[in-house]
Formats: C-alpha cells, structure tokens, sequence
C-alpha cells in the first residue's frame, strides 16, 4: 500500500505560520511514503515568500520525507509584467524545483506532475500537446498493475467551486487533455487551486473521460478560504489501482484532525464510494496502526 499526502495552496506570504508547523509536525509523525504539493507555493511570487517556502521543503526533507511538487499560478509573478512573460518560473525554479513536470515511480505507484501554470492567464490553467505526449509517454512503460497518478495544480475537470454548484472553468484545452488521460491510463487525477476539497469520479463528471478517479485538495495553510471550508489536506492509502482509501485532514483551530474516511472502490465499470464506519480522529491513529 502506498501512503501518499497531498497538500495543495501553501500560499506563504497569506499563510499561518502556526497552521504551517502543525502540518509538517503531521507529516513528521505519520511518515508518508511521498508527500505530494500540488501548486501556489506562495500568495505573489515574491522572494521571500519564494525563501520561506524553500525552507519549509527544507524541513520535510531534512525530515526524510520524499517530495514531488509542481507550480501553481500563484508562483508566477502578476505585478512584475516583465518577469511575467519574460522568466514566468524562474524563482520557482531557483528556490523550489527545476523539475517543472516531475516524475516518482516505486513498486506500487507511478505519478506524474504537469505544470498548468501560464504568464497568458492570470488564475486560468492549461495543458499544451507537448505536455499531453508526455503523459502518454511516461506511463506507457508502467506496469499494469501499479497505480498511475496525475499531478496538476488546476484540475482537468469543471469544479463545483461556490454554495449554489456553479461550476469553475476547465483546464485549457480540456478535450484533449482529457483524452490524454484516458489513453494513459490514468487511476487518479490529483489537483488543488479551488481550496475546496472534493472527489467524484471522472465519468460522472465528463462523457467519455476513461476510469479515472478525480480528487481535489483544499488549501492546506493559506488564510485565504473559500466557502468558510478550513484549511485541509489529503490523506490517501492506495491499496491497489481499483482500491484505495481517502482521509480529510481538517485543520480545527487547534490541530489537523481527520474529519472524513471514504473508501472507493472500482469494480471495473465505476467507482464505488463507502464510509468508513466510526473513522478514528487524526489523534487517535497511533492506536490503530493497522489504518495507517
């Protein structure tokens, strides 16, 4: 089974620094085979808060916790227009990471991170052919029982993003980046920028957008909330490629704390979703290694 974090929207610069320190003393302690960040490292692309989350990187892997992140738009300056169409993710690439679509693969998982971040939009996302090859390319060679995982900060699918379900816009170039997924084969679609959390199947959402589970983080310390949902993150235990577990961890004012439990099932047609009944609180995990 692999147990794989997913935080998204840190957002330093409009980030509690407490909220920050209880996240990473979560991770610390429940060790996470990877812990996956899906975008918006910080709130303007400004140095220091470029410097503050490099030194929160910096803390998880001095804690021997393995990584792999991607930009969001947030990591592209707005302000700075020069910087913006000139050098877009050069800081991003100077204080986070190089690797603008990152690749992790183990005996259980392979995952692919795309960047959907561009100097054209200011909050929109995109996905261009050169970066659809490349998903096509780097799972075709993935065994076909290990569980294949895409990575985007903006999420392929139109989101329920307000209280009365209005819908968010798609990535750019949705069709296709859809059909992408579809011939890669792709498991579970993992993304953020909404500070929502969700999870719905991909058929339900999209006519023809293959078996693909779609799951959705919220902002994990950012002060800027959405629809007065707390800051949040995802917990996910992947048994195999049709079975895996998905825990929210909910920030409580106090501490992260486990506020949901959904196993999900794929029976080869569909996904199936079950509570799990009487979900033991973040708190209580250690007494019940068996779930973690």
């Amino acid at each position: 089974m692999a147990r794989i974090a997913h935080l998204s929207d840190i957002h330093f610069g409009a980030n509690d620094p407490k909220i920050v320190d209880a996240a990473t003393a979560w991770l610390e302690e429940r060790r996470p085979d990877l812990v996956v960040i899906s975008g918006d490292f910080t709130q303007r692309a400004r140095v220091e808060q470029f410097k503050q989350a490099a030194v929160w990187l910096g803390r998880l892997k001095a804690a021997g916790l393995k990584t792999l992140v991607i930009p969001g738009n947030h990591d592209v300056p707005l302000y700075d227009v020069v910087r913006r169409f000139a050098a877009p993710l050069d800081r991003y690439k100077r204080y986070i990471s190089n690797d603008l679509c990152p690749f992790y693969e183990d005996g259980e998982v392979a995952i692919l991170g795309l960047n959907t971040a561009r100097s054209l939009t200011i909050k929109d996302g995109r996905i261009n052919h050169d970066q659809m090859d490349m998903l096509r390319a780097r799972f075709a060679h993935v065994a076909p029982d290990k569980t294949r995982i895409l990575v985007t900060h903006h999420p392929l699918f139109s989101m329920p993003i307000g209280r009365g379900g209005e819908l968010s816009e798609a990535v750019g170039q949705h069709d296709d980046a859809i059909k992408a997924a579809c011939e890669a084969g792709v498991h579970l679609a993992l993304a953020g920028h909404f500070h929502r959390t969700y999870a719905e199947a991909a058929r339900k959402m999209v006519e023809h957008s293959g078996g693909a589970l779609v799951i959705q983080a919220g902002t994990a310390t950012s002060t800027r909330l959405r629809n007065a949902e707390p800051q949040s993150f995802n917990w996910l235990h992947v048994r195999r490629n049709n079975e895996m577990e998905l825990q929210v961890i909910v920030w409580d004012g106090a501490a992260f704390r486990r506020a949901s439990h959904v196993e999900y099932r794929h029976d080869g047609e569909a996904w199936a979703s079950r509570e799990v009944a009487d979900a033991p609180t973040v708190g209580e995990l250690e007494g019940r290694r068996g779930l973690g």
